[in-house]
């Protein structure tokens, strides 16, 4: 699982029981079969939930997931834009809709959406990895570094320097990256 993405996991724990069985387990089969590589069988299993359910917010992360990993990029911001509405409060569709415009290439728009989240949940690493990402790829080298020390600081050096130097988005900065 991408690092972009490892947030959701914490949304998923803290939200999963206020879905009830059946639900809950077609949820976590759907996430398995995303985790496996295999979204039809994921969207399957997501649509054996209940229509009663079908816009509770960790349904909602699911059915991005499957989006995602199939690099459906329409359907995933339309789904990140209905967990905004289901779960204003929370990081994760707002992190969602950034990450579904970017790959759409609205990058502009992606920071521009992400950024006020940073002083939200100034605590967050994902949000600031990713507003690395989006500077660096907008040519703000400067924005995207204090961005990255941000993640790190909240991270860890290590590792976000391991997911830095494997991330095409950040390539512009792998030279001071290894450095760090």
């Amino acid at each position: 699982m991408d690092f972009r993405h490892s947030q959701k996991t914490i949304r998923l724990k803290s939200q999963m029981t206020k879905l009830e069985p059946p639900d809950v387990h077609h949820l976590l089969a759907a996430i398995g079969w995303v985790e496996l590589g295999n979204p039809a069988e994921a969207r399957h299993e997501l649509n054996r939930i209940s229509e009663a359910h079908r816009s509770h917010p960790d349904v909602l992360e699911g059915e991005w997931r499957i989006h995602a990993a199939a690099k459906s990029w329409t359907a995933a911001l339309q789904v990140a834009r209905r967990q905004i509405q289901a779960a204003k409060s929370h990081p994760s569709g707002w992190i969602n809709q950034s990450y579904a415009l970017h790959e759409l290439k609205q990058t502009r728009e992606a920071f521009d959406q992400l950024l006020p989240l940073a002083r939200r949940f100034p605590k967050i690493s994902v949000i600031h990895y990713n507003l690395a990402c989006y500077a660096c790829q907008l040519g703000r080298l400067d924005a995207a570094k204090k961005s990255l020390a941000r993640a790190i600081k909240h991270r860890g050096k290590d590792e976000i320097k391991n997911l830095a130097l494997a991330d095409a988005d950040l390539k512009p900065m792998w030279r001071y990256i290894r450095c760090l």
